[in-house]
């Protein structure tokens, strides 16, 4: 397997005890949209500034496409970056970024960023101060894929969007995944958007990767327990319990196992991409809760 993205020990420190990310090891593979999800603090952008090399590492490596971030112009080349926000110079006629991006370029595709424009409907004339957010979001991508990057990072660009403006900026997204074989990582907080295009899942929490792997492999080893009232030890040794809930008469668990199930008290139901991602991310917070109140938290 192909590796787009390498870190070891990764970690970028705010000050003197801020850290935004910590301890991050893990490996983005070539030829996947890679969704990257979090809360907010969790450290997604900060991870995303350290592979575009805006931001320098406190501790730990990163590799990006085999090399060093932003090491050389070539390497700069082959990396699309869509900010949040999806920043544009306001003052800048369409028309005048698609020129800038042929001058900075040396990779880049004229015709298809024309192409990708006038499909759009928006005007090459026209200030992209006076764009709207969606067509914005549509102009950031286009400068994006018209370096024919190899690999595509995304922050949060669909954020504040309405679902029309999103569905076609995914749209476009998956068109230049199936056409060029473009790697992406796709932060996001919306999971369904997430659910709809990504095949590999990065959740991030509490500055520490707490899940990574391909979608499918992930939703199979992962059930929902629900039965009446007992305690989880009585699980099989494989089982490892990611979220509980009980009422006076029932429990609900959350497990990852990779054998299944046969106890007949457990009525065992599938999940979806919404419920793993919620799942650890409250894990995670629980635990945070528990370290910052002096309780000790067996993991």
């Amino acid at each position: 397997m192909s590796v787009a993205v390498t870190t070891d020990g990764l970690g970028k420190r705010y000050g003197r005890r801020r850290w935004a990310l910590s301890d991050c090891s893990l490996e983005v593979p070539s030829g996947h949209v890679v969704g990257l999800v979090g809360p907010n603090g969790a450290g997604k952008t900060t991870l995303l500034n350290l592979a575009v090399g805006l931001l320098s590492a406190t501790t730990g490596t990163i590799s990006v496409l085999g090399g060093n971030p932003s090491d050389r112009p070539e390497q700069l080349a082959r990396v699309g970056f869509v900010a949040q926000d999806t920043p544009t110079y306001s003052h800048l006629s369409v028309a005048d970024h698609l020129h800038l991006g042929a001058r900075l370029n040396p990779g880049w595709d004229a015709h298809w960023a024309a192409k990708r424009i006038a499909e759009t409907g928006v005007d090459p004339t026209q200030k992209a101060g006076q764009l709207s957010g969606g067509q914005r979001a549509q102009l950031a991508l286009t400068l994006a894929l018209a370096k024919r990057p190899e690999l595509l990072l995304l922050d949060e660009p669909v954020a504040g969007l309405d679902p029309l403006a999103r569905r076609e900026f995914l749209q476009t997204l998956m068109i230049a995944v199936a056409d060029d074989g473009v790697t992406v990582v796709l932060s996001s907080h919306l999971v369904a958007d997430l659910e709809r295009v990504s095949d590999y899942l990065i959740v991030l929490a509490a500055a520490h990767v707490e899940l990574a792997g391909e979608v499918e492999h992930l939703l199979a080893t992962h059930r929902r327990l629900v039965g009446p009232r007992r305690d989880s030890v009585s699980l099989p040794g494989d089982c490892r319990v990611i979220d509980a809930s009980h009422t006076d008469r029932q429990t609900t668990l959350l497990v990852r196992t990779d054998t299944p199930i046969h106890d007949p008290a457990w009525i065992v139901e599938d999940i979806d991409l919404e419920d793993l991602v919620l799942a650890y991310m409250g894990q995670t917070s629980n635990v945070e809760r528990n370290r910052r109140s002096g309780l000790r938290v067996q993991p």
